[in-house]
């Protein structure tokens, strides 16, 4: 056992004194899960920035008909060329441009031209809409204060007024919304919970896969040629770099959960069922870098190939697309891969407040993958480790 654990600890240290894997290994899976929970996780209410050019009432009408909407976030600029800017970099997602002589204009029956910008992408009709909404509903009481100027002969400004306290005093509408059924996304998860627990399971399963050049240079150099002239029997040496496999991918997957629980506050549900499906899944990956590491007799190949095939697996699993977004057909097919089970593990513990007891079919799968990885892993390296 003590030969096991040697040989597991020098693949670890091996892993951790390569330079790239400063970036690949601890640097990119936390920058992947910011930019992921930027992105699309957490609520996100869009930015709309507003010129005026004149103050006065209209213009306070409607920045007061937009402050009040709870669906985005009001910004004042100084300039016309600043807000623009603004919209051009995407630091916010809509200008509203409020010309000057907007209150005269109104007395006088003349057309008031409101610009409105938006980028081509993303929210520019629904803030459209909305924009359009506060200017109609403003604009409507001016409207009626003019109507009532032309049949009575009361001032514009008095009409106004009544039209503004008519307004006020009106009752609002309220509208209340309901969801039929069961969310797949829960409004408890946090900006960051679904793409951590997805970029773990793609980086361990990557991590562990690129450790076969490891293996293969091991029997290039001759190091697995020399273990075996010692007292070390080839048991051992399999038992070790299967070890060595399982360790890194375990460091891997262990400073993903701890690292963005500390910065991120993701949340893992049950430590003990997320811990097991850690354990299961690294074993998965194990399994898959001895078994590439046996086959291959390059390292470069191994590598070219193992990052092809981890993110070939990873997009079929679910870690690239949520996997409830999937046909039901492809969610079948997403299945046969070990990823989609450990995904299905990480949803019951974080968005259904699972148990161990809750993940057990997933982790009888995981173990079944790993058990039947390593035994074809652990026959091939053995029959290469003596032939060679």
């Amino acid at each position: 056992m003590r030969k096991i654990l040697a040989i597991a600890g020098s693949n670890v240290r091996r892993m951790l004194r390569e330079k790239s894997n400063i970036f690949f290994v601890f640097i990119f899976p936390l920058a992947l899960i910011l930019l992921i929970g930027a992105q699309f996780g957490g609520d996100f209410d869009p930015g709309v920035g507003v010129w005026v050019a004149e103050d006065g009432v209209i213009a306070a009408s409607i920045l007061e008909e937009l402050e009040a909407d709870d669906s985005i976030e009001l910004t004042r600029f100084e300039s016309e060329d600043e807000l623009t800017s603004a919209v051009e970099r995407g630091n916010v997602q809509a200008g509203v441009f409020l010309p000057a002589g907007m209150d005269d204009a109104a007395r006088s029956g003349v057309v008031i031209d409101v610009g409105f910008i938006t980028r081509p992408d993303g929210f520019g009709p629904q803030l459209q809409s909305v924009v359009g909404s506060a200017v109609s509903r403003v604009m409507t009481l001016f409207y009626d204060a003019q109507v009532t100027t032309e049949k009575t002969e009361s001032s514009f400004d008095d009409a106004l007024d009544v039209a503004l306290q008519q307004a006020e005093s009106a009752p609002g509408l309220t509208v209340t919304t309901s969801a039929l059924g069961e969310a797949l996304f829960p409004a408890t998860l946090g900006r960051f919970d679904l793409g951590a627990s997805s970029q773990l399971v793609l980086f361990v399963f990557l991590t562990a896969l690129a450790g076969s050049a490891a293996l293969i240079l091991s029997r290039q150099l001759g190091v697995s040629r020399r273990m075996l002239s010692t007292p070390t029997s080839t048991n051992v040496i399999v038992g070790g770099e299967g070890a060595g496999r399982w360790a890194v991918a375990m460091v891997q997957g262990l400073y993903i959960i701890v690292v963005t629980f500390i910065l991120f506050r993701v949340n893992w549900g049950d430590p003990l069922g997320a811990a097991l499906i850690l354990v299961t899944f690294s074993a998965v990956g194990a399994g898959a870098g001895v078994l590439m590491g046996a086959i291959f007799k390059n390292d470069q190949q191994a590598s070219g190939i193992g990052v092809v095939l981890s993110l070939g697996l990873a997009a079929l699993g679910g870690c690239m697309f949520p996997i409830e977004l999937f046909s039901p057909t492809m969610q079948q097919v997403a299945h046969l891969t070990p990823h989609a089970w450990a995904l299905d593990g990480f949803a019951e513990l974080v968005r259904r407040d699972g148990t161990v007891l809750d993940i057990l079919p997933e982790l009888g799968v995981l173990t079944a993958y790993a058990a039947v990885l390593l035994l074809i892993a652990s026959w091939r390296l053995r029959v290469v480790l003596t032939r060679d």
